[in-house]
């Protein structure tokens, strides 16, 4: 039988709850079931006058209006003012009811540069919710996960400035000059001097968005974009995040990121990495901190049909190397870069039966770099093979 619906029912007038309109297993009724937002008014009270004024809009809706954005994937705030007017489960979990006037669009935006901006008050959010999710027994920080991933930023690329920078000096720098000079003189070398000008380097500036970074995918994708830096447990809840320009590369920012892990969360019992990250700083961090690096196996560099690195063995006790042929390469220097410097003898060198294998040195020797932290390298790559 064909049924036919009318029009009367758009002006039927019922007495209806909002709560009665909005599911129950609906995702604003879990994140109100599972998170007081009270604690926000203590964060943001310093912010707002007390006692004069007009009315403000409440800070809780402002940080909730956010929440509905990003959760429901809505491209900007406007879209999102559209959203909440026409949508009973937003106006529920925002505390309005079905006639009041939603705030405008460029409300949050106005409070942000007022009241929020250059606060550290989302982050305080982030990590209250994070410690209620820990108290439920969600989160487990005993394993760090840490990873980056490029975002590309709204910025033509052929727009930019080219700017002379100061080389920003690496945190680590300090110790590691002072262990390239103690090992120069354990090997009756002189010390290096201290450097006295600062590196510099051309960089290129986005005229539209001067804070990503120029970016070189490959050889054909270049872009100015930026890097997501995040520590997350294996159940991916995030512990940690950093935002920088794309041409901050992924071991610089390691640190920071880790530091911020054992302040905010405490410190894991071990930390899971790409290769990006497997640098003998990195590794030294780690093992000193007492944490398990948990890094893969990167493949030898080394050109097609020459020796690996690993095949020319290292004799800790003797500071040489023993290269296939069963002859010594002998300490040579360190260098700046925290580089020991290993050669072999070339009188012995060019009637080598494996000098084709070994070196393309027009004067018959092999060199071989070894960073003063690189057994620490080793004991990483010797914790791969363990369980």
């Amino acid at each position: 039988m064909l049924s036919k619906r009318t029009d009367n029912n758009r002006n039927q007038l019922e007495m209806v709850a909002l709560d009665q309109l909005v599911p129950e297993n609906h995702l604003v009724r879990k994140i109100e079931q599972a998170i007081d937002f009270d604690f926000i008014y203590d964060l943001v009270k310093d912010t707002y006058c007390l006692d004069n004024g007009r009315p403000s809009i409440d800070p809780v809706v402002l940080i909730k209006m956010v929440f509905v954005q990003y959760l429901f994937g809505i491209r900007s705030m406007r879209q999102t003012i559209k959203e909440i007017e026409t949508n009973v489960a937003y106006r529920w979990f925002l505390g309005y009811g079905f006639t009041e006037k939603i705030p405008h669009f460029s409300t949050f935006g106005k409070n942000y540069v007022r009241r929020f901006q250059g606060t550290d008050l989302f982050e305080q959010i982030f990590y209250r919710i994070l410690e209620e999710a820990m108290n439920k027994g969600l989160v487990d920080p005993s394993v760090a996960f840490i990873d980056s991933t490029h975002v590309k930023a709204s910025a033509n690329k052929k727009k930019f400035d080219k700017k002379i920078v100061r080389v920003e000096t690496k945190s680590y720098q300090a110790q590691l000059e002072l262990e390239i000079n103690q090992d120069r003189e354990n090997h009756g070398k002189k010390p290096f001097p201290p450097k006295e000008k600062e590196e510099a380097k051309e960089i290129k500036v986005s005229k539209t968005d001067p804070d990503s970074g120029y970016y070189v995918k490959d050889e054909r994708e270049k872009m100015f974009a930026y890097s997501f830096h995040t520590a997350c447990d294996a159940k991916g809840f995030v512990l940690a995040t950093k935002v920088t320009g794309a041409n901050i590369h992924d071991s610089q920012v390691f640190g920071q990121l880790l530091e911020q892990v054992i302040e905010k969360v405490g410190k894991p019992t071990a930390v899971a990495v790409d290769a990006g990250y497997k640098t003998p700083a990195n590794a030294k961090s780690l093992l000193d901190k007492e944490i398990r690096p948990v890094m893969p196996y990167t493949r030898p560099r080394t050109k097609d049909g020459f020796f690996k690195k690993y095949e020319y063995v290292y004799d800790e006790h003797y500071d040489c190397y023993i290269c296939p042929n069963n002859q010594i390469l002998e300490y040579r220097t360190t260098t700046r870069e925290g580089y020991r410097q290993y050669a072999s003898n070339p009188e012995i060198c060019k009637t080598c039966p494996f000098l084709e294998k070994c070196t393309q040195s027009k004067d018959h020797t092999k060199f071989i770099h070894r960073h003063i932290w690189e057994h620490y390298v080793e004991e990483v790559d010797h914790l791969r093979h363990t369980e």
